[in-house]
């Protein structure tokens, strides 16, 4: 039977695969020669379009430099600047440049502007009395020609050391495209190293935690990988298949995202997965990717090369039945795993697998709990709580389980025990909470957290307290009645900062997270900018800040509008 249905499908995978057949996988051709590079440095990454990253794949390139600040970037093409953003977190401070062509690049973690983007960025967090902005320009504010100096490298933002973060986007639909295949290639002949496979008895069950998983320890070189035990593989039933590869090139020793992975049975291709393009609301589905309760369990990244029914996601250019395999024919076929990286190399690992004569080996398992449907909307509900969980949001059917903890010390509620960890969520999802009848006026000030910290918000509604949180988990209602605080580092009552270029604070919240902080002089908005890395807020003297005496003032609200406020004379 499975040999029938791979000749009923070959026609179609091979058509699919003409495209694919020489060079890297990929369902469009991208203009080469067109873009530069965006530094005067041999290319080297630490990062790949794609790799694996905490909740998302990475969107770009991270271009290294020498672990150094200052390098010139350099515009990749002409066009002109459409958006400028500065964060606290994230890229820190980005360009985006569009170009004529009907592409975008975009330059993350850049340490300063030009002088022109620097008074446009000024200008706009004075407008909205904020460090943190993101604007777009009319395409005739601000034209760049190719080559020319945009910003200088930096370490901005939520990066782990100095590195240019480089991306090129659809204008049009905003996906983000693998940049190396607009020739912007990384030295490289190194092939992919693999390191393990997973096999994975599915037989008509979600995937789950409880999904029955075989690991087989990996051992090779050059591309040619083999078991480390090798041995026929008995299966039976409806089974799925998974890797644990990475890459390297030539010029880094980072370990890195791999491009593409096929699976093929028989020699016939039946899943592909590839980092050409994908679409930002997408980039969670990487939780679907992945194993995600074996990552949990024991921090494995192993890459599943069959995909969930819910998982929307453009990194799938083909798959036969979602790449899970019926072995029910008791013949020996071959497995074979190809995986390239985006220069072409190749690594190879081939395994024999003898099939069970039956439909499947494993019964299925009855839900103990409530069955949610990933295209479907969820609820749950007693007299205590509800869930509801929107089309999309799971990326397989789920044995929804619920129970009721003992109440914690300084809680406003029981605890909900909302699922388990090991089930991945796409976006947040409702869940509404009823908290103790002496709540009272402070209702208002009610949050849902986790007994692992997370924060989901909250807000009183209907008599409930409703949050949003990210991922299923143990939660309960606390009060959040303390203002932030702040301690002065460089100021103080008559202080003399005539010398001073800056004026230091720490602020810190205990629950519920800043909402918005603000300065001022004299009674008058000045800007203070917050470092994500050494959490230090600060303003910068300028000009406009007479010698004499001043006041200096600045107020602090958390997301519960408990507020702290400091204020100082001082002399400059």
């Amino acid at each position: 039977m499975i040999k029938k249905n791979i000749v009923f499908l070959f026609i179609i995978s091979c058509w699919c695969f003409n495209l694919f057949a020489q060079g890297p996988v990929q369902n469009m051709q991208y203009p080469l020669n067109f873009f530069r590079y965006p530094l005067d440095l041999p290319p080297s990454t630490a990062g790949s379009f794609g790799e694996l990253r905490g909740a998302h794949f990475h969107s770009g390139l991270d271009f290294k430099t020498n672990q150094r600040i200052g390098y010139p970037v350099h515009a990749a093409y002409d066009g002109y600047v459409s958006r400028l953003r500065v964060q606290f977190g994230g890229f820190g401070h980005a360009i985006y440049i569009t170009h004529p062509n009907g592409y975008t690049t975009v330059y993350g973690h850049v340490k300063s502007f030009t002088p022109a983007m620097e008074k446009l960025i000024r200008d706009e967090q004075y407008r909205q009395q904020s460090y943190e902005v993101d604007f777009k320009l009319d395409p005739l504010q601000l034209m760049v020609c190719q080559g020319e100096v945009i910003a200088m490298s930096g370490n901005e933002g939520a990066s782990a050391g100095p590195h240019l973060h480089f991306e090129i986007r659809d204008t049009q639909t905003e996906e983000t495209i693998n940049p190396q295949l607009f020739g912007l290639t990384i030295p490289d002949k190194v092939p992919p190293s693999i390191t393990a496979i997973g096999i994975y008895h599915l037989d008509g069950n979600p995937f789950s935690e409880n999904t029955k998983r075989q690991f087989f320890a990996v051992r090779g070189s050059n591309g040619n990988y083999h078991l480390t035990n090798p041995q026929v593989i008995n299966l039976n039933g409806q089974i799925g298949f998974g890797i644990s590869t990475t890459d390297m090139t030539s010029a880094s020793a980072n370990h890195n995202g791999i491009y593409s992975c096929e699976l093929k049975l028989d020699g016939v291709t039946v899943y592909t997965f590839a980092v050409e393009r994908f679409a930002f609301d997408q980039t969670h589905a990487i939780n679907a990717y992945i194993d995600y309760p074996e990552l949990m369990k024991t921090h494995r990244w192993m890459q599943k090369c069959f995909i969930l029914p819910g998982s929307k996601i453009s990194l799938y250019p083909q798959s036969i039945n979602r790449g899970i395999v019926n072995f029910n024919d008791g013949a020996i076929h071959d497995v074979e795993y190809v995986v390239k990286d985006a220069a072409g190399n190749t690594s190879t690992l081939t395994l024999k697998v003898k099939s069970g004569h039956t439909e499947s080996s494993l019964s299925t398992i009855k839900a103990a709990g409530n069955l949610f449907h990933y295209d479907q909307k969820n609820e749950f509900a007693n007299d205590k709580v509800k869930v509801v969980i929107m089309p999309g949001n799971l990326y397989d059917d789920v044995n929804f389980t619920y129970k009721m903890l003992p109440k914690r010390p300084g809680a406003f509620s029981a605890t909900h025990s909302i699922h388990n960890r090991f089930t991945p969520i796409h976006d947040n999802y409702e869940l509404w909470i009823k908290p103790d009848s002496n709540i009272g006026k402070y209702a208002d000030k009610a949050v849902i957290v986790s007994t692992d910290g997370a924060m989901a918000g909250g807000t009183y509604q209907d008599g409930y307290i409703k949050g949003q949180p990210h991922a299923f988990g143990d939660f309960f209602i606390k009060l959040d009645t303390i203002p932030p605080v702040v301690v002065p580092i460089n100021i103080k009552p008559n202080a003399d900062l005539s010398a001073a270029k800056r004026i230091f604070f720490r602020m810190s919240d205990n629950l519920s997270g800043i909402k918005s902080y603000a300065g001022k002089i004299d009674g008058e908005w000045v800007l203070m900018e917050w470092d994500y890395k050494t959490k230090i807020l600060s303003y910068c003297f300028n000009t406009d800040i007479a010698a004499g005496k001043h006041i200096f003032e600045l107020t602090v609200t958390d997301s519960k509008n408990n507020s702290k406020y400091f204020t100082a004379a001082f002399n400059r």
